[in-house]
């Protein structure tokens, strides 16, 4: 049965989008600190923080393959959006004006797959998806993803996979890993190898670099399709 690798970056919507009481809110650990510089410090972090977080931040590109043919889309937010993807070639680069936009035509491709593969989809990437959906009320065709944590269908998340569902915590022999690191140790391209990475969307977005961002985003949905094929090969089935 085919299934869909995806992965998405995000960036933080800017302070400015948010009332006085919920910034209050957002800030209030800075604002407790009775140093000046440190408050400020701490400040900048939470404010950088907000990328991880979709009720402050907003998914700008999701890249996909089918794991078996590697053929896929990548969707991502551009300023040239009206303009056309015009290579060709297995993978399929669409510009799109908004969020709306762009997460709509993602619900509208994984309706045809039954089952998902990603990195730590589990703990962000999925639960992102739901919730900026929710938020801007685009109708989410899979509401099945975050089901049975035990089960690899209809979701195969890798990082759970490669710390066999966190058996032995944060410093044991399966001690969770980024998909850097995994990649380093099996031999796998790194995503991080051609100098991007996941810290570097906003800045990118704020120069206008959309496509770098899709084509990052797209390397590390191949290097999680290769992981893919080392866990299926050597670990699957043990329990």
């Amino acid at each position: 049965m085919a299934k869909l690798v995806f992965d998405i970056e995000t960036t933080a919507q800017p302070l400015e989008n948010f009332d006085e009481v919920q910034r209050e809110y957002l800030l209030r650990e800075a604002e407790k600190i009775p140093d000046e510089a440190a408050r400020a410090t701490k400040r900048a972090e939470l404010v950088r923080q907000f990328s991880l977080w979709p009720l402050t931040s907003q998914v700008v590109c999701i890249a996909m393959l089918n794991a078996e043919t590697q053929r896929g889309k990548v969707l991502f937010i551009a300023e040239d959006f009206a303009e056309a993807a015009a290579e060709a070639g297995p993978v399929e680069f669409v510009p799109c004006a908004d969020e709306v936009e762009l997460l709509t035509e993602f619900w509208d491709l994984a309706k045809h797959y039954d089952e998902i593969v990603t990195f730590n989809g589990r703990g962000f990437d999925v639960p992102f998806l739901y919730l900026r959906s929710a938020v801007l009320n685009v109708p989410i065709s899979k509401k099945n993803w975050l089901g049975y944590r035990y089960a690899t269908e209809p979701h195969c998340d890798l990082a759970e996979q490669f710390t066999f569902y966190g058996v032995s915590g944060r410093d044991g022999a399966a001690r969770k890993f980024n998909l850097d690191f995994y990649c380093k140790a099996f031999g796998i391209d790194s995503p991080k190898a051609h100098g991007v990475t996941g810290m570097d969307v906003g800045t990118l977005m704020a120069e206008g670099k959309f496509r770098e961002i899709a084509e990052y985003c797209l390397r590390d949905v191949r290097a999680t399709v290769e992981l893919y094929r080392v866990w299926k090969e050597r670990l699957a089935g043990i329990k």
